[in-house]
C-alpha cells in the first residue's frame, strides 16, 4: 500500500515526507498552481507552515511551477474554444498572480495564433459555417461567445459589426 493516499475521510499523514508524497501525486497527475496545492494539502488537518516548506522545496526543484501551470492551462483552454478574459478569470481564481496571468496571456496567447481564429472556431463548432441570419441569431452569438470569454470588439468584429466607440 505505500504510495497511496489515505482512504477519505481518515486524517491526513503530517510528516513532511507523507506531505511531499501527496504533493508529487497530485503532481503527477496534472500541473497545479501552488495556491490549489496549498488547499488540497492543507485539507485533513496538515500544518500549513509544513505545507508551505514542502512547496517552497518543490518550487526550488523546479517541480512545481505557477508560470508552467498557467502556460498549459492556457493552451487547454484555448483549444476548448474559451477566450483571453475567461481564461484569465479562470487563472486568478486558481490563485494565480495577476501580472504573471497577464504576462502568459500576452506571450503565449499570441504565440498560439490569434484570439480571432480561435473564437471563429468556437463559434462554427456551436453554429456551423453559416454566418447569422438575423439580429437575434446574431444576438445569440455573439453573448455565447461572449460568455467564453472573448472581448466584444473581437465578437462583433467576427460577426460582421462595427464595434461602439
Amino acid at each position: 500500500m505505500a504510495g497511496r493516499a489515505p482512504p477519505r475521510g481518515s486524517p491526513a499523514p503530517c510528516g513532511e515526507a507523507a506531505v511531499r508524497a501527496a504533493a508529487l501525486r497530485l503532481l503527477a497527475r496534472r500541473e497545479h498552481s501552488r495556491a490549489e496545492l496549498r488547499r488540497k494539502l492543507c485539507r485533513g488537518g496538515r500544518p500549513e507552515a509544513l505545507v508551505e516548506r514542502v512547496l517552497e522545496a518543490l518550487a526550488r526543484e523546479g517541480l512545481q511551477d505557477d508560470r508552467r501551470f498557467a502556460e498549459a492551462y492556457l493552451r487547454s483552454r484555448r483549444e476548448r474554444g474559451y477566450g483571453p478574459l475567461r481564461v484569465a478569470v479562470e487563472l486568478r481564481q486558481r490563485g494565480v498572480d495577476r501580472e504573471l496571468v497577464e504576462r502568459v496571456l500576452a506571450e503565449e496567447g499570441e504565440a498560439e495564433g490569434p484570439w480571432a481564429a480561435v473564437l471563429e472556431r468556437a463559434r462554427r463548432q456551436r453554429f456551423g459555417a453559416a454566418r447569422p441570419r438575423d439580429e437575434a441569431e446574431r444576438a445569440r452569438q455573439a453573448r455565447f461567445l461572449q460568455q467564453r470569454g472573448f472581448p466584444l470588439a473581437l465578437v462583433l468584429e467576427a460577426l460582421g459589426e462595427a464595434a461602439p466607440e
